[in-house]
């Protein structure tokens, strides 16, 4: 009788009066392959398995700016070894932004991923982050759901379940790929007897992708999972596929870089690059990296980020300086744009950036998720206006 009075005190306590316990709610989005599937021929089956498994080079692979890497999974084009500073160009390596889109109606999942780089963990940011790879869903109503994280635990190859028990039928999925690590190979495993295809194609407004330039935070610290980066947040809000340049403490609006950044043809820059900058370099860099972009790029928008507020600052004098003289200097570059007749540049102030509570970085600059969170909250209505100049400038070359 105890334990019957206990067991119903137990329930009450974790489900009060008017709540029930939690079920599954979220709906996958069903769809026939888009594309043919990809033939078993291209996958390797080890001969004691059921699993095959599939390159993810043969899926479609986005945040890849350029096709003549020096390896598949990085950044900049080869040739950007003999342009860039050598920090720039190892942090290229790491495989941040980069993600696959499959189609599958295999109920598991499966993924296997090899690593460059030894280290699978910071000091303030885990391994899941630094190294991991992270899945999400379609759902029904279009967007994304998150599903699992590939938790690394070795180097360089780690094999990890993602996900058992998937709902019949075909479903998309979007596997992020390490932010602070690189990639050398990823394959997806199901049972033999599914099959696995090519995403669905995007919208042709939505083929351009976001280009974002920056520092630490661009790249993704101090990200949880690869998917929590705002970055990547962004890319699944807007359904738009993004390029990540962020490059940890290597973000200062080099010319070297905006060189490169013209080759791509985005649907709109993102600058964000104060926390790499001092006030005087802002004042010298910003104009002139802005008119190369502008220049190549006519119509495309740009957004210049102003400096995240440094967590703690209300209470250190020199740490509130050292934020706010940046964003002085941005905003009187800013205003050198306007009047020498720089166009289609739009402005993010830093006020909403990380909340207004101190609760959003690890050490006072790098966001935790919940500062991604917040950083996407604010970037999003800047971008959507930014990506409607793009549509609108599209239109009317249609015409």
């Amino acid at each position: 009788m105890k334990k019957l009075l206990f067991a119903l005190l137990l329930i009450l306590v974790l489900c009060p009066a008017g709540t029930t316990a939690q079920s599954p709610s979220g709906k996958a989005a069903q769809l026939p392959p888009q594309s043919p599937a990809i033939g078993k021929d291209k996958a390797v089956q080890p001969a004691d398995s059921d699993i095959r498994w599939y390159d993810a080079r043969e899926l479609v692979i986005e945040g890849r700016g350029w096709q003549d890497t020096e390896e598949f999974y990085d950044r900049l084009p080869a040739r950007a070894r003999e342009t860039v500073r050598s920090p720039v160009w190892e942090l290229s390596r790491n495989s941040a932004g980069i993600c696959t889109r499959f189609a599958t109606d295999a109920p598991a999942l499966k993924v296997r991923w090899s690593l460059r780089d030894e280290q699978l963990a910071l000091e303030h940011m885990p391994a899941t982050g630094v190294s991991g790879v992270d899945l999400y869903i379609r759902t029904d109503g279009g967007g994304w759901g998150w599903l699992a994280v590939g938790r690394p635990s070795q180097f360089p190859t780690n094999q990890k379940d993602l996900v058992n028990g998937l709902p019949p039928g075909w479903h998309e999925f979007l596997l992020y790929l390490p932010l602070y690590n690189g990639v050398s190979s990823v394959q997806v495993g199901i049972a033999s007897k599914y099959s696995i295809a090519k995403a669905p194609p995007r919208p042709a407004e939505r083929i351009k992708p976001i280009c974002f330039y920056g520092t630490s935070i661009v790249q993704g610290g101090c990200a949880s999972r690869p998917g929590m980066v705002h970055t990547a947040i962004l890319g699944r809000r807007l359904d738009w596929p993004v390029i990540n340049l962020g490059f940890s403490g290597n973000g200062p609006m080099e010319l070297d870089l905006a060189r490169l950044m013209t080759e791509l043809d985005p649907a709109a820059y993102v600058i964000d690059c104060l926390p790499n900058m001092e006030a005087g370099q802002v004042t010298e860099r910003a104009l002139p990296f802005v008119r190369m972009l502008r220049e190549a790029r006519p119509d495309t928008p740009i957004i210049l980020v102003e400096n995240i507020p440094y967590q703690g600052a209300p209470y250190l004098p020199g740490r509130y300086g050292a934020y706010t003289s940046k964003n002085a200097a941005l905003r009187q570059a800013f205003q050198q744009m306007i009047e020498t007749g720089i166009k289609g540049v739009l402005y993010l102030p830093c006020g909403n950036l990380l909340g207004h509570d101190d609760e959003a970085t690890v050490d006072g600059t790098h966001p935790t998720d919940l500062g991604f969170m917040r950083m996407a909250d604010a970037l999003e209505p800047i971008l959507r206006q930014a990506l409607r100049a793009h549509s609108q400038a599209n239109a009317n070359r249609a015409k």
